[in-house]
């Protein structure tokens, strides 16, 4: 597309030019004489040499600087020489010189110029010439205003192809890599839910397969089916597919922290919400139950709901203290925070909601998250909570 642009900008400069002459070169070599044509080829050099290096520093994208002293040569050889070829010799010299200087020059000044040379030749195209008319100047006139135009429009359109060229490039790797980004986010966050899933199950089985074998066994199934629920899930975020439901991954949360030996409290408000407010509710109970099995030392969690005017409201509250020295873990989203809430907080933000992770008490952690409901959206009893607790009992290890 750029070569071909502008090979039609070069054909386009190069008919004119050569349309436009053509009949004064050769009214010059037939009825002139040797001087004559020393005079023409003289200011031909002298016109269309500034010329050409002007359309290929406009085509090139170079920023024309310094005093214009190309232009003022071409000036003089489209106007110097009517002096010995008679008024004619203006009429292909000057609307080609326009075109230079609105490419050479700021539109604040070239404008006036063309202006000028519009005026100049109504006035010499009507009365200058023995069949001069008013009617003549002022189509000389437009000539050169038309002329100038086309050679500017035509030299800017392969600059400007090629700066959509590279804006479809630029939109095309920014493209690639949102994807990239949100299979990173998926894989990150719906494997470190899976992986401690899988983890805890594990550890769970090795230490009953000696004092219980049956749960034991029972306990290895399970790691077998979210071990298979993982792959399945890896599947669906290279698909582009993964659907999520805020009801599911609660249950999934609620079994996890049970797994985990933390007893979870469930407080969720009976209504039905649109498809990408569920989705990203359902995010922030994975990540948040993440961050407890993972991050604390919790024994209690709770998972609530509630509806605060246009929104709705999910926190995610533990009460375990942090392992290790005692920093913020990625469940407090500051010092520290972990990809997982970056994550979290970008999918808050695309549906117009926000997320806030901090510190609760000594100990303690919570996570908010505000995503905004369309009120003719929400189904049911969306202001009274329809309570249904859940209390997990502790796994003996």
């Amino acid at each position: 597309m750029r070569t071909r642009s502008q090979t039609l900008a070069i054909a386009v400069v190069a008919t004119i030019s050569v349309g436009f002459t053509i009949n004064q070169i050769a009214a010059v070599l037939l009825y002139g004489s040797l001087p004559y044509d020393a005079i023409m080829v003289a200011a031909m050099v002298a016109f269309f040499v500034p010329h050409y290096l002007h359309i290929r520093a406009a085509l090139r994208e170079r920023a024309f600087r310094g005093f214009p002293v190309g232009l003022l040569v071409q000036a003089a050889a489209a106007y110097a020489p009517a002096l010995a070829f008679g008024p004619y010799w203006l009429a292909p010299m000057a609307p080609i010189l326009m075109g230079a200087v609105l490419l050479r020059l700021r539109f604040a000044v070239a404008l006036p110029i063309v202006a000028c040379a519009m005026a100049i030749h109504a006035w010499v195209f009507t009365t200058m010439l023995p069949d001069g008319n008013l009617a003549s100047g002022f189509y000389y006139a437009i000539t050169v205003f038309v002329t100038g135009f086309v050679i500017y429009a035509v030299t800017r359109l392969v600059v400007v192809t090629r700066e959509l060229e590279r804006a479809r490039a630029d939109l095309a790797e920014a493209a690639v890599l949102k994807e990239r980004l949100r299979i990173s986010r998926d894989l990150h966050d719906g494997l470190g839910h899976s992986l401690s899933a899988i983890a805890l199950k594990g550890d769970l089985a090795r230490r009953l397969v000696e004092r219980d074998p049956a749960v034991a066994a029972g306990e290895l199934e399970e790691l077998v089916r979210v071990a298979r629920d993982a792959a399945q899930d890896v599947r669906q975020v290279v698909r582009g597919f993964r659907e999520m439901s805020l009801s599911q991954e609660v249950d999934r949360g609620v079994a996890l922290l049970a797994a985990a030996g933390v007893r979870c409290h469930v407080n969720l408000v009976d209504a039905e919400w649109p498809k990408a407010v569920s989705e990203a509710l359902a995010w922030g109970v994975r990540e948040g139950v993440t961050n407890v099995v993972r991050h604390s030392r919790a024994t209690t969690c709770s998972i609530t709901t509630s509806r605060r005017g246009r929104a709705v409201r999910l926190e995610v509250v533990n009460d375990g203290r942090v392992e290790g020295d005692g920093s913020l873990s990625p469940v407090s989203g500051r010092n520290g925070g972990g990809s997982g809430l970056a994550g979290l907080r970008e999918r808050a933000e695309q549906v117009g909601g926000s997320m806030v992770a901090e510190r609760v008490g000594d100990s303690g952690f919570r996570l908010v998250m505000e995503v905004p409901v369309p009120d003719a959206s929400s189904k049911g009893t969306a202001d009274g909570p329809g309570t249904s607790e859940l209390s997990q009992p502790e796994v003996a290890g």
